[in-house]
């Protein structure tokens, strides 16, 4: 054994937890390409926020690569950070579209989500307000999320559009953006069978190979050549977030939201991931926890910093632990990879919606999945998590779904005569929704 590989069994405790560096490589490589897709559908959604392409490239490979490295060299685990799906789009069609408010002040509310979660960290709140809130309302938010995502692709791809009559119908299959955004999916999921990894990511480029052959062909003009293979970092973003304007009264539903959705995925994938990972003792306990949660805390707000959106931790990384991953030298190399990657923004600048849209979709199924943990058998439990879970994508807003979802809670704890049955600290959270939604 080499001297530096000696280094890292050490200092990543690589044989006490049965792994080698070249199995933890290979695990930090395929998780980057598990989540890869975060590069090119992250600003294609900031963009309508308005949002440059090309810099929001950088803001997103930058916003992911040091939570990453930070969670690989100090927390010592396999799990990566990237800005989230469902926290952006809530930054482009909850705050800068739905409120008509600048992305600079969107990206400052996401700073002080962060900041807030770092705070309940650090006084150990963020688990007795994780015990205060449902199983079902948590998970009808993740759910409620996925479908919303999974709408907009279907918008991104043309093949839901806009009706007057209806409000949404079906596009047209013979235009070419529908068409191949369809075989794009459909070989995405293909590829998810199969189990190839990388199977997002794959797809996009797929898709896009598919869109220059139509462009190509003078049927359409979906794809563009790029300026360049490699650029600088355009780093425009950066520091530009608005936390004064933040502050305002009129944004603490929304901002509430981002911290609802970011608290409780990442409680959930570091339990998921620490279990598949088998980092998690018999007894429940799970090492380095404390580090984990201010890492994840600290990188929600460093994606306002770069604006990026909220960073949170990646399911996705999944991918990399069933490689073999067992500690943080597979977050390393992630997140170098991710460094890597900021000089690709010319690349990306020219992927068309169509070539995306897939990518969203499958997430958005993804995101479906955990709905088998509501008990529907529980009418009372149920129905304000079908409630948050339909009104997310009806109702175009995931902070309306989730305050619709709690108000419709504690109300049914009121008619059952069971209202000391929900803890206090729901109670406050309701309130806040019901003074949030009256404003």
């Amino acid at each position: 054994m080499s001297a530096f590989a000696a280094w890292l069994d050490r200092y990543f405790r690589l044989s006490e937890r049965g792994t080698t560096p070249r199995t933890e490589g290979i695990a930090g490589v395929v998780t980057f390409l598990t989540m890869a897709y975060i590069i090119a559908v992250n600003p294609l959604v900031l963009k309508d926020a308005g949002l440059p392409v090309e810099a929001t490239v950088a803001a997103t490979c930058l916003a992911a690569a040091v939570p990453t490295l930070l969670m690989g060299l100090w927390a010592n685990w396999p799990l990566a950070l990237a800005p989230g799906m469902g926290l952006n789009a809530l930054v482009t069609f909850g705050v800068v579209k739905g409120l008509g408010v600048p992305w600079q002040t969107a990206m400052g509310m996401v700073f002080v989500e962060g900041v807030l979660i770092l705070l309940l960290v650090a006084i150990g709140a963020r688990e007795a307000v994780l015990r205060a809130i449902p199983l079902s309302l948590r998970t009808a938010i993740g759910v409620g999320i996925g479908l919303f995502i999974t709408f907009i692709g279907l918008q991104n791809a043309g093949i839901v559009v806009r009706s007057e009559a209806t409000m949404v119908q079906t596009g047209s299959f013979t235009e070419p953006g529908p068409l191949v955004a369809a075989l794009g999916l459909v070989l995405t999921v293909a590829l998810m069978v199969r189990r190839v990894p990388g199977a997002l990511l794959l797809g996009i480029l797929a898709t896009t190979a598919l869109a220059g052959v139509a462009t190509a062909a003078g049927w359409a003009s979906l794809l563009s050549p790029p300026r360049a293979l490699v650029a600088a970092p355009d780093f425009s973003t950066f520091g530009q977030l608005d936390v004064v304007g933040a502050l305002s009264l009129k944004l603490a539903a929304l901002t509430f939201a981002f911290l609802m959705s970011d608290f409780f995925d990442t409680m959930g994938t570091v339990v998921a991931i620490g279990r598949q990972a088998n980092l998690v003792s018999e007894s429940g306990e799970i090492p380095n926890l404390k580090r984990v949660l201010l890492v994840d805390s600290l990188g929600a707000a460093w994606g306002g910093v770069c604006g990026a959106s909220s960073v949170t931790s990646y399911v996705e990384s999944a991918a990399g632990v069933g490689e073999g991953g067992r500690t943080g030298l597979t977050a390393t190399v992630t997140g170098l990879l991710f460094l890597a990657a900021m000089f690709l923004a010319p690349l990306v600048a020219v992927l068309p919606r169509e070539a995306t849209a897939p990518a969203l979709v499958v997430v958005g199924f993804l995101m479906l999945g955990s709905i088998r943990e509501i008990d529907f058998d529980r009418v009372e439990e149920a129905f304000p998590a079908f409630v948050t879970l339909v009104s997310i994508p009806l109702t175009f807003s995931i902070a309306d779904g989730i305050a619709l979802g709690f108000l419709t809670y504690v109300v049914l704890a009121l008619a059952r005569g069971r209202a000391r049955d929900v803890p206090a600290l729901l109670w406050i959270v309701a309130a806040l929704f019901a003074l949030s939604l009256a404003l």
